[in-house]
C-alpha cells in the first residue's frame, strides 16, 4: 500500500517543503516519506550544514549506494572534470547514471555553500511532461516507449553502458518516469521513416521538459537538501559565474525502495496494528 502519485507542474503551487528538525520524529519521517512518494521530490530545510551531513540526512531514508563517484560526491568546478556537473555551465533536465543497471532510484543533493546569482536549480515531473506528450503525439510517444538508445559513460578508470527506451514503464504497461540525458545516449539504426518520427517525438519532449509550464526553479540555500526520484523528476541547474562566489553542494544515492520501505512500516503501525 502505498499513495497514489500526483503529478505536479511549475503552476501546481507543489513544493513539499520538511524541516528536518521535525523529520527526526516519526510523525515528521512519515508525513515527508508521504510526501516524496506522492511528488517524487521533497525539500528539508535546516539541516546541518557541514560537509558531510548528507549521510546522516541519506541514511534516514535508505542505504547509500556508492558508484565510481564514491560514496558522496561534490558538485563544485573541478579543473579537468570528467562530467559536466562539475563544471559552471548549465545542465539540461536529465537523469542520473542512466548508463547503470540498475540506475540509482534516488539521489540527494545538499547545499553547504550558495553565493552565486546563478546555479538555479531545476525539477520536473516527466509524468506531467510524458502525459503532454502522449496526448499530443501518441506514435511518437510509443516509439520512445519501444526504441532502446544506449547510454554510455567512460574516463580513465570507468567504461559503462546499457540500452533501454528513454520512456519506462511498470508490468502493467503504466508510465513510471524516464532514462535521459541527451549527451550520454546513442541511438540504434532504425529506418528512415521511424527515425524521423523518433526525433519529432524526442524533439517535443525536450521542449516539455524545459517549459516554464512544467519546470520548477529555484534557488537551493546552505542547509537545505532535496530529495528526487532520479527516474520520475529529472533535474538540471542554470549557468553561474564562479567569479561570484562559491557554489557546493554534495551528492549521493539510496536505493529507490527505502522510503517505500518506510513507508509500508509506519502505515501498519498506524492504521493497521492500532
Amino acid at each position: 500500500m502505498l499513495p497514489d502519485t500526483v503529478r505536479w507542474s511549475a503552476g501546481s503551487n507543489i513544493v513539499p517543503r520538511f524541516d528536518w528538525r521535525r523529520v527526526q520524529e516519526e510523525d515528521g519521517l512519515f508525513d515527508a516519506v508521504e510526501a516524496y512518494l506522492k511528488y517524487g521530490f521533497l525539500i528539508l530545510y535546516n539541516t546541518p550544514c557541514k560537509p558531510k551531513s548528507i549521510c546522516d540526512i541519506a541514511s534516514k531514508f535508505g542505504y547509500i549506494r556508492k558508484t565510481n563517484f564514491g560514496e558522496v560526491f561534490e558538485v563544485k568546478t573541478k579543473p579537468n572534470s570528467n562530467d559536466l556537473a562539475y563544471r559552471a555551465v548549465a545542465l539540461g533536465p536529465h537523469t542520473d547514471n542512466p548508463y547503470r543497471e540498475p540506475t540509482p532510484g534516488i539521489q540527494l543533493l545538499h547545499c553547504l555553500v550558495n553565493e552565486t546569482s546563478g546555479g538555479l536549480s531545476t525539477l520536473v515531473d516527466s509524468l506531467s511532461c510524458l502525459d503532454e506528450l502522449e496526448k499530443t503525439n501518441p506514435e511518437g510517444f510509443d516509439l520512445l516507449c519501444q526504441i532502446p538508445v544506449t547510454f554510455a559513460f567512460a574516463d580513465k578508470d570507468t567504461c559503462i553502458a546499457q540500452s533501454r527506451p528513454i520512456i519506462s514503464t511498470d508490468s502493467d504497461g503504466q508510465t513510471t518516469g524516464m532514462h535521459y540525458s541527451p549527451r550520454l545516449d546513442w541511438l540504434p539504426l532504425i529506418d528512415q521513416s521511424t527515425l524521423k518520427s523518433y526525433q519529432k517525438a524526442r524533439f517535443q519532449l525536450s521542449k516539455l521538459l524545459t517549459d516554464p509550464k512544467f519546470e520548477l526553479q529555484f534557488k537551493l540555500l546552505p542547509g537545505e537538501c532535496m530529495m528526487f526520484d532520479n527516474n520520475r523528476v529529472l533535474h538540471g541547474r542554470s549557468v553561474f559565474d564562479p567569479n561570484e562566489g562559491a557554489r557546493h553542494l554534495q551528492g549521493c544515492y539510496i536505493d529507490k525502495d527505502g522510503p517505500e520501505s518506510l513507508y509500508r512500516y509506519f502505515y501498519a503501525n498506524r492504521y493497521v496494528i492500532n
